[in-house]
């Protein structure tokens, strides 16, 4: 059995010391095969702060998936937005904003939804959609085949409709088809666990949502904690386990809040 830890909107520059330190020890416990960073990795796309979010990759020691998110571009200098909006990124992290990553249990596949003329919305293209569907339909059958977005695909609240990516409808139509698990989000916040069928009935098959909250920032939402997710391969070969730490201040420490069993209803 293998793990991934989810984590996003680290919103390096504004992130709380010791919430860093208790998820490197969290991951030391864990040993995840795999940490995906899901977008807003800094709070103004600025150098040192991916220097900083690199650092923290660095102390997990596991291999790593990142996409950026809305945050990683930068806002006030506008030169480096309009002529190498993902220049820091890069240097941090690597060739691509959408990297792919697999084992024996995971096919994982990183899709970058922001865009630099867009603020914050996010926004999924046909090609990408294709892409991602095509990547899907070359996986093993035991692989659990998970998909990353910074922006989310399915939202619990009213006030975050405006928040749902950009063609989330279309993509969730291909990427069941073609045989998605899980879809893997973050920018508003807001942890939860859903079936994606919940906002959108009429797709052929169900697929697990499961959005994390803010892993280290101060940024909190209301009375949602620093929040990360983790989830398990399970030893049946069409399952996994999802669960949800929260970090609470008393222990000093991320704690177990939540967990769902998913079964994968793969299609024929």
């Amino acid at each position: 059995m293998s793990a991934l830890l989810h984590i996003s909107d680290t919103h390096f520059g504004t992130e709380r010391a010791t919430v860093v330190e208790a998820l490197v020890r969290l991951c030391h416990r864990l040993q995840p095969t795999l940490v995906v960073l899901s977008g807003d990795i800094t709070q103004r796309a600025r150098r040192h702060q991916f220097a900083a979010a690199r650092a923290l990759m660095d102390r997990l020691n596991r291999p790593y998936l990142v996409i950026p998110g809305n945050h990683d571009i930068a806002l006030f200098d506008l030169w480096s937005r309009l002529r190498h909006p993902y220049g820091y990124h890069l240097q941090a992290f690597g060739p691509t904003l959408e990297p792919v990553w697999q084992s024996a249990q995971w096919l994982v596949i990183g899709v970058n939804t922001t865009r630099w003329w867009r603020h914050k919305n996010g926004e999924l293209s046909p090609g990408q959609i294709e892409r991602v569907a095509r990547l899907l339909r070359t996986a093993a059958p035991g692989q659990r085949r998970v998909v990353v977005t910074h922006q989310p695909m399915l939202v619990i609240k009213d006030a975050d409709q405006r928040n749902l990516l950009r063609g989330h409808a279309l993509a969730a139509a291909r990427w069941a088809e073609a045989g998605a698990d899980v879809l893997l989000g973050g920018h508003i916040h807001l942890p939860y666990m859903r079936p994606l069928r919940q906002a959108l009935p009429a797709i052929v098959r169900d697929v697990l949502v499961l959005q994390a909250g803010t892993a280290v920032s101060q940024r909190l939402r209301a009375d949602i904690s620093n929040s990360v997710n983790v989830l398990h391969s399970d030893d049946h070969p069409l399952g996994c386990r999802a669960e949800r730490w929260d970090y609470r201040d008393r222990e000093d420490d991320f704690v177990r809040v939540e967990q769902c069993t998913w079964s994968m209803d793969r299609p024929s």
